[in-house]
């Protein structure tokens, strides 16, 4: 179980908090830290894309 989340999981996690400093959310309200978020995984997703080679 462990192995598996941190297959899936724990990088997203770990590269959102580290590599993009996502330590605290700047905006204040649910919705707005749910855009927030959702901003942050498009963002994670996008270069994702790009390292597998859907750049073009």
């Amino acid at each position: 179980m462990i192995a598996a989340r941190f297959a899936t999981v724990e990088p997203v996690f770990g590269n959102l908090r580290h590599n993009k400093r996502l330590t605290r959310f700047t905006l204040r309200g649910r919705t707005k830290v749910d855009g927030q978020w959702k901003l942050y995984c498009l963002v994670h997703n996008i270069e994702k894309l790009g390292h597998h080679g859907y750049a073009n």
